[in-house]
């Protein structure tokens, strides 16, 4: 589980919430009428700017951003350096068993495409495209959030607009007007933000930081599979795939 977004979430609410008690009542900032306008605003225009096929894969979204899968990029090292050694003693043909086994599909499927002696350049082509297509998936997934980072704000806007209209139109009224309409138009400005910054944003953070484990995690298997159909020593294999990480951390992985 994606802890730090619980504990985001629990700390900014939380710390809003005491200063607006430390320094007045909690009733003061539940505004219905705002309420409707920046979520009820949002939650409309986000769903009128995407199909339906997109609407119904938000659950999976939203799992993979508080349950992102692990990408360990020091595990398809070894897996790849392991396999280096295989091929150097038995060929490439003797990965085929080993391609069968691998859980991670993308691994699988670019040990089979050097096994079946396909053409380097022709395999690099393949997977190159094979990444564009995941990170193009993945801009998709994200861009539900992304969009509610901007949308929230702007809703909150217009609720300032329109309670500013109704705080004029009240003037010439009896006061209860007047409070009211200035209350929805600083509220919705407050709940905008919190909806953009609060809620959006973590969750469109969390799925690119997901997307970037993966595509390391893919470039490695790319630039070692192809290192291995290449002939490459293994332990050369394994330095030029940790030079793809920060040194710093490679450091501490081979301290354990």
């Amino acid at each position: 589980m994606n802890i730090t977004i619980i504990i985001g979430w629990i700390v900014a609410f939380g710390l809003v919430v005491y200063g607006i008690y430390s320094g007045g009542n909690i009733e003061w900032f539940i505004d219905m009428p705002s309420v409707m306008i920046t979520f009820g605003g949002t939650i409309g225009c986000l769903i009128a700017s995407f199909p339906p096929s997109y609407l119904a894969k938000l659950p999976t979204y939203f799992k993979l951003a508080l349950f992102p899968k692990k990408h360990n990029p020091y595990v398809y090292i070894e897996q790849i350096v392991e396999f280096a050694k295989i091929a150097r003693a038995k060929g490439l043909i003797s990965l085929e068993d080993n391609a069968n086994k691998c859980e991670d599909p993308f691994l699988k499927e670019s040990l089979m495409l050097i096994v079946d002696a396909n053409d380097l350049d022709k395999v690099r082509s393949m997977l190159d495209d094979a990444i564009d297509f995941m990170c193009e998936r993945h801009d998709k997934g994200r861009l539900f959030f992304e969009k509610g980072v901007s949308i929230f704000p702007a809703f909150g806007m217009l609720g300032t607009l329109i309670g500013l209209v109704n705080m004029l139109r009240g003037m010439d009224s009896d006061s209860s007007n007047l409070s009211a309409g200035m209350a929805t138009a600083l509220i919705t400005t407050l709940y905008g933000s919190l909806g953009s910054n609060v809620l959006f944003a973590p969750l469109a953070s969390a799925l690119k930081s997901s997307h970037e484990q993966e595509l390391l995690c893919m470039q490695i298997i790319e630039e070692g599979v192809l290192s291995i159909a290449a002939g490459s020593n293994p332990r050369l294999i394994q330095e030029k795939l940790e030079f793809m990480l920060a040194q710093s951390d490679v450091a501490k992985h081979r301290k354990k």
